[in-house]
């Protein structure tokens, strides 16, 4: 009777073992697979650097992006191009920027991966509403009694500005030159300057605002905007994914409504 006892006993802590050991090995897959459904859900927040001219396209893009991404909060900040490209290489935590030109682009070297040029723009002369000083032309910014105002030499409206001057042979005397060329059109439409140099875009966006006067020496000023994600990212399967949403159909569709040009 000990025996069968002993046997009995020896049977029921064989099984409890084995039930105990199926029962760890169920709660390590359940909370590998937890932990695996967690880190594919996280929050992302992917920072979007872009030149101020991009302000209200990247702002829809963005919120496009957000809808498709429900984990991703795009966060965009908005300057001058090379503003943007001195933050970056002074420290500032960025994983896309899109700069107004090439050149701008080309100078935060090594840090800028994969870019490509997704719009291009050209510049156009606003005033105030019915153009009250008559301006027709790019000489006319250079006339005496019209006060100007222009993007500073490195910033890319400002540059673009410049060559245009030199084609031209027009020497413009601003009466201030901006960071940004949002700065432009603020002192254009608040009544600082009578007129100022900026994009396409910015005249279109500014509607009603400003009078926009073309020129046709700005035709051979065009400036190619390109896009590219920053090297040392902790994001960039989402830098690659909004990048492709810019480059993209719809992304092109929605600067095209704002007056850019094609990016290809």
């Amino acid at each position: 009777m000990t025996r069968n006892r002993l046997r009995v006993a020896g049977l029921v802590l064989a099984v409890a073992a084995l039930a105990t050991a199926c029962s760890s090995n169920d709660t390590s897959g359940s909370s590998a697979a937890s932990g695996s459904s967690s880190a594919s859900d996280a929050p992302v927040t992917l920072t979007v650097f872009a030149a101020a001219s991009l302000k209200k396209g990247f702002t829809e893009i963005a919120q496009d992006f957000e809808k498709a991404h429900p984990n991703v909060k795009v966060r965009t900040t908005f300057d001058g191009s090379s503003a943007l490209v001195t933050q970056i290489k002074q420290g500032a935590s960025a994983d896309v920027i899109a700069t107004a030109d090439q050149k701008t682009m080309t100078s935060l070297g090594a840090d800028a991966l994969d870019s490509t040029t997704f719009t291009r723009n050209v510049l156009t002369i606003i005033t105030a509403p019915g153009n009250p000083k008559n301006i027709t032309s790019v000489r006319d910014l250079a006339r005496s009694g019209v006060t100007t105002v222009l993007c500073a030499p490195q910033v890319p409206c400002g540059n673009a500005a410049a060559i245009v001057e030199k084609n031209t042979g027009v020497d413009i005397r601003p009466a201030s030159e901006e960071t940004s060329v949002s700065g432009v059109v603020t002192k254009v439409t608040s009544g600082q300057a009578d007129a100022g140099l900026v994009y396409t875009s910015d005249a279109k966006a500014a509607g009603t605002k400003v009078a926009a006067v073309n020129d046709p020496a700005f035709a051979a000023v065009v400036n190619e905007y390109p896009i590219a994600t920053v090297k040392g990212t902790q994001h960039a399967g989402e830098a690659k994914q909004f990048i492709d949403l810019v480059t993209g159909t719809e992304g092109q569709q929605v600067l095209s409504a704002l007056g850019f040009g094609a990016g290809r």
